[in-house]
């Protein structure tokens, strides 16, 4: 999934990776090969440059060889299959969720044993083998999203007279928020904004956030009502359709743009928008914060909402929190190399240079006991933390169980021409309830 706006460092890498598609990096200095060897197939191009930093490190102090190479951008799982098929292929990989192990499942090796599973916060956040008895994948990264808000700007409509909602503790659900973002958008000239929302871009920066991410609510509060959190079901009923239907009208009927423009309005279009003061909302996440932050935004003055769609119950609703990064060590490696692979994620984890690299470098929320002591400057990792403390329920990320990326296509599409004009909500139904029939078997067949 595309977790910046920004991308140089990706763009940087697939420059260098030319038809390999590979991006390689590490240190053969003062290598010991008795003690095992490394090689980590990332999935992240915006952290390539760090990881080959972190690679040479870990090799000067050890003598263990860690080799990294950098799949380019949405070629992931076609690199991964590729590598698996050679001699020398990765000791450490990644899945995006249980669907992705499903696929992977044969090749990953039980962690149980290993720093990185008993180091996790939340032991239930691994995913197990099928008969639950070994744990085969463990999350590195945990990122959370929702509405992020500018404080000033909404201070100033809590202030108005003419504002209906007083102050942030009264906007804790979809009925209050829709009462802000239609009240902003009538007076937007009064607070000197272009819109309450910023433009529901659907260019391909910018439309995972509604075709993936906002399509996770319904799907999440389905799934939860059904008890299929952790299995990806063959079918779905669409149930809470109407209010992933309410939620994006909110966005596109209130936002800086037309909704007949949508198609041509990138991420970068939303990023510049906000980060102007031209917007009070910004759909997005913690990982939004470095454009943010360079485009000229302070930390005091952005804050984050969770994605109300008018569920019962959602005043207690914290942020939508996960990952799509789950380690995983190949099982078809040697002894040695599971080992030496098992030993450096350990010391990512607890060293001093492997904690820096992970939450300062790469910018990363780790979900480890370890990381208690690292600060961070991201408000919106903060904002997150400040939801956890409260006690609120986290929305988990369902859209991981997504039965494939033409699914995510389909449902974009039919959501643009919607909200164009051009296409009708039960294009959208269609999409998202036959679609995901259809495409599930599509994955599963043989």
């Amino acid at each position: 999934m595309k977790k910046q706006i920004t991308r140089t460092l990706a763009v940087a890498a697939v420059l260098a990776l030319g038809a390999t598609g590979l991006a390689a990096c590490g240190s053969s200095t003062n290598v010991d090969e008795s003690k095992g060897k490394v090689y980590y197939l990332n999935f992240k191009p915006e952290s390539a440059d760090q990881w080959k930093a972190i690679a040479e490190t870990y090799t000067k102090e050890t003598g263990v060889q860690v080799t990294v190479e950098t799949a380019a951008s949405n070629t992931y799982e076609q690199t991964l299959k590729s590598e698996m098929a050679k001699s020398e292929a990765p000791t450490l990989f990644q899945v995006n969720g249980p669907v992705g192990l499903a696929k992977w499942k044969d090749y990953c090796d039980d962690l149980t044993d290993t720093a990185i599973y008993k180091q996790l916060t939340d032991q239930g956040q691994a995913l197990t083998s099928d008969d639950g008895l070994q744990i085969l994948a463990v999350p590195y990264v945990q990122e959370s999203y929702g509405i992020i808000y500018n404080k000033d700007l909404l201070n100033q409509y809590f202030d108005a007279s003419w504002s209906s909602v007083k102050s942030i503790d009264d906007l804790n659900n979809f009925k209050a928020l829709k009462t802000v973002a239609t009240e902003i958008q009538s007076h937007k000239d009064d607070l000197g904004v272009e819109g309450a929302f910023t433009s529901a871009g659907f260019d391909s920066s910018s439309d995972w956030r509604f075709k993936t991410q906002l399509a996770n609510q319904p799907l999440y509060f389905e799934f939860k009502d059904n008890g299929s959190t952790t299995t990806q079901p063959a079918t779905v009923k669409g149930t809470y359709l109407d209010n992933f239907k309410n939620i994006f009208d909110l966005y596109i009927n209130n936002s800086t743009t037309d909704k007949t423009q949508l198609s041509s309005k990138t991420g970068d279009d939303a990023n510049s928008e906000f980060s102007l003061g031209e917007t009070v909302f910004y759909q997005n996440g913690t990982w939004a914060w470095t454009d943010m932050s360079n485009a000229g935004m302070e930390a005091d003055n952005v804050g984050m909402l969770p994605i109300y769609i008018g569920v019962d119950g959602e005043e207690n609703q914290s942020l939508t929190t996960g990952s799509e990064n789950y380690w995983c060590i190949n099982t078809k490696a040697s002894d040695l190399d599971k080992q030496a692979t098992a030993d450096f994620l350990e010391w990512m984890i607890t060293s001093d240079e492997g904690k820096n690299a992970l939450a300062t470098e790469m910018g990363f929320s780790t979900p480890f006991k370890t990381f208690s002591d690292v600060t961070t400057d991201n408000p919106l990792i903060d904002a997150a933390a400040a939801y956890t403390e409260e006690g609120r329920e986290s929305v988990t990320w369902a859209y991981t169980m997504i039965p494939s990326e033409q699914w995510k296509n389909d449902l974009g599409s039919a959501m643009l021409e919607y909200a164009q004009g051009t296409g009708s909500w039960d294009k959208v139904v269609s999409a998202f309830v036959d679609g995901w029939a259809s495409e599930y078997a599509a994955s599963h067949e043989g």
